[in-house]
């Protein structure tokens, strides 16, 4: 269905006109992004070359780095190219393929997020039972599925808004293209539409947030059976998926589940959840995780002998 407007391209005012401001959120954004590939390649490098880090929590996190690294790059590129060219025009299909990768892989990460705690809760709940439950097979079709997760929010959210009529104004007040800087583009009545976006969007983040905070509350809840040094490992673990899930859901609550208008901090919040959070699930993960941090040490202790060699 081609899309029924007079606009063949948008605007995008940016999160400043200052051009002293904008050179200095360049230096930033940049820096951000190049910590953001930095620190997730190394995360997949890591688990994929170590022979300790084999389980299936490490694999859903190396998935996760992928997820964050695809999610991170179909919005910080641009970001940054507008804060250093100074020309914030975006075409329509580029503005439509931007908004489908951006939920395609936010609302993966959402489905993988869930996928990772269901694999702490039979890890720490059923440890006897965790290899079998969680076999190569099972961890492979989780991951598909959260994929399909995220491929079917996205085409929802881009079918829900691309058949509307852009009848101008074309400049949207942010950064990138979203549904409700786009919904109050359109020229016709969008209430149905919002709460469709709505259901889709803020409704999928808290149904998932609350399913997270009961799925973790039963597992802090069982570590009481375990032994000190367990509970000091579970807690570490733990402790990093749950900072990860606040991180990348409280913005996102705010963003989506409210009627369809927009304020003038979304772009605070979205910078967040789209730059800041991708680049911090690193840190998180490798800060708080002994078996991590060890194996980067053993690789780059090996990297360093075989290049003296």
């Amino acid at each position: 269905m081609e899309p029924r407007n007079n606009v063949t391209y948008f605007v995008l005012l940016g999160l400043t006109q200052n051009p002293k401001e904008q050179k200095v959120l360049f230096v930033m954004f940049s820096f951000f992004y190049i910590l953001t590939m930095v620190g997730n390649l190394l995360i997949i490098m890591t688990i994929a070359l170590s022979k300790t880090l084999d389980s299936p929590m490490y694999f859903f996190l190396a998935c996760l780095s992928f997820v964050d690294i695809i999610y991170s790059s179909s919005i910080s590129p641009k970001l940054i190219s507008d804060l250093f060219f100074g020309e914030k025009t975006i075409s329509f299909k580029s503005c439509m393929i931007q908004l489908f990768t951006e939920h395609l892989f936010g609302g993966s990460e959402i489905c993988l997020l869930l996928v990772m705690a269901y694999d702490r809760y039979v890890a720490i709940c059923k440890p006897l039972h965790y290899l079998v439950i969680m076999r190569q097979r099972v961890c492979v079709s989780l991951l598909v599925m959260s994929w399909v997760g995220g491929f079917l929010h996205s085409v929802i959210q881009l079918s829900t808004i691309y058949g509307l009529p852009f009848c101008g104004p074309n400049v949207i007040d942010h950064f990138m293209c979203d549904m409700f800087p786009l919904l109050e583009l359109v020229c016709v009545d969008i209430y149905v539409t919002g709460v469709l976006v709505v259901v889709n969007g803020g409704l999928m983040c808290v149904i998932a947030f609350l399913f997270l905070l009961v799925s973790y509350g039963v597992i802090l809840h069982s570590l009481k059976n375990l032994s000190q040094e367990g509970r000091r490992k579970a807690l570490s673990t733990c402790g990093s998926h749950i900072t990860v899930v606040v991180c990348f859901f409280v913005p996102c609550i705010f963003m989506y589940a409210r009627p369809a208008t927009t304020f003038p901090i979304d772009k605070s919040f979205t910078v967040f959840y789209t730059v800041l959070t991708p680049m911090l699930n690193p840190l998180i993960y490798t800060l708080r995780n002994k078996e991590m941090t060890n194996a980067m040490k053993k690789l780059w202790r090996r990297r360093v002998t075989t290049g003296h060699e």
